[in-house]
């Protein structure tokens, strides 16, 4: 509220994705309107995060998500949601948790002014398995 109409991008992006997880978990909402909440906040979240470090050139979306730690199945998770067909819902979960998380390494912890961002080695190997299931996950998008 500090912000007034200019809230801050980290804060807008966590905003809209627990949003998506709320409705989720209401029940209420039907699959494909889910897929279509949590495509939206996935988008926006690769789109404002990267246009940050979008200089006069064109540079290419997976390049800058690689600079800032964006799993780069993310890019291409918003690249099908924004020119492709749909995901599957479960694919939209895993991309919010994922990005979610993101959040709260690369902003929130450092607002909250812990050491929320250290990672254990599990977490590490847990990562690995999302985004080697994710791998599989785009092979079946062809």
């Amino acid at each position: 509220s500090r912000y007034g109409p200019k809230m801050p991008l980290a804060v807008d992006c966590t905003a809209e994705l627990i949003r998506c997880k709320v409705l989720d978990s209401s029940g209420r909402v039907k699959s494909h309107e889910l897929i279509l909440s949590y495509g939206l906040a996935l988008v926006r979240f690769v789109n404002l995060i990267t246009e940050r470090k979008q200089k006069m050139a064109s540079i290419p979306l997976r390049q800058l998500a690689k600079e800032v730690d964006i799993p780069i199945w993310v890019v291409d998770l918003r690249h099908e949601l924004t020119h492709g067909k749909l995901p599957r819902l479960a694919l939209c979960r895993k991309g919010c948790d994922v990005v979610l998380d993101w959040l709260r390494k690369t902003y929130w912890s450092r607002q909250l002014g812990n050491n929320l961002c250290e990672e254990s080695e599990d977490e590490d190997e847990e990562e690995e398995e999302v985004e080697a299931n994710v791998e599989l996950d785009n092979d079946a998008w062809e």
